[in-house]
């Protein structure tokens, strides 16, 4: 499956919010932003930089914006995808239908564009401080060699969030539980940030 057919996919899939993001999906395509697929997302970029996502949950459904940050927000209804951790990315929550305000939705995603126009981008700071691979990610990597290259061939913030995944766990069956979900993940180039988006 294609991108564009992943897309088509995901807005016709039967779902309580089917209608809400087909609304989203008319309001972000009546901009000059081309329509994608990214982390299981319908994703809408300017001159390949990513700057929406449309995303849909069991409890809500919403807008991210890549650079949020920069948005003036004067409704109030922006908040951080995560307290903490999330530097750049802003999520717009909504609950119903009747949550959308056209014209509010319009005025944001279109500051959105203007503000990648503007290059107002927050670039990630560049850590040298490189993570130790713990002890049972090192075994396993050493012992497939098809895992080993995929995670080499990973940015080392990816490699650096999978390391401090398994060593902040306390227990060796966390550890153990933790390692068997991410080598997967591994495997399709999918870093563990691309999944915090499911609460």
């Amino acid at each position: 499956m294609n991108r564009s057919e992943k897309v088509e996919a995901y807005f016709a899939e039967e779902h309580h919010y089917k209608k809400a993001i087909g609304i989203l999906r008319d309001l972000a395509l009546k901009t000059d932003l081309e329509e994608t697929f990214k982390w299981l997302f319908p994703t809408y970029t300017l001159k390949n930089k990513n700057v929406l996502a449309i995303c849909k949950f069991k409890n809500h459904f919403g807008i991210w914006f890549f650079n949020g940050v920069f948005l003036n927000d004067p409704h109030n209804v922006l908040e951080n995808a995560q307290e903490g951790k999330t530097k750049a990315m802003r999520h717009w929550k909504f609950h119903s239908l009747e949550d959308i305000n056209k014209t509010q939705v319009l005025g944001y995603i279109r500051e959105a564009i203007e503000n990648q126009k503007n290059n107002r981008v927050l670039v990630p700071s560049k850590s040298t401080k490189k993570v130790a691979v713990p002890e049972l990610l090192a075994k396993k990597l050493d012992e497939d060699k098809k895992l080993k290259l995929a995670f080499n061939q990973m940015s080392d913030y990816k490699q650096k969030e999978f390391n401090e995944h398994i060593a902040s766990a306390k227990q060796e069956k966390t550890k153990l539980r933790r390692l068997e979900k991410i080598i997967p993940m591994i495997l399709r180039g999918e870093g563990l940030s691309d999944r915090y988006r499911q609460y």
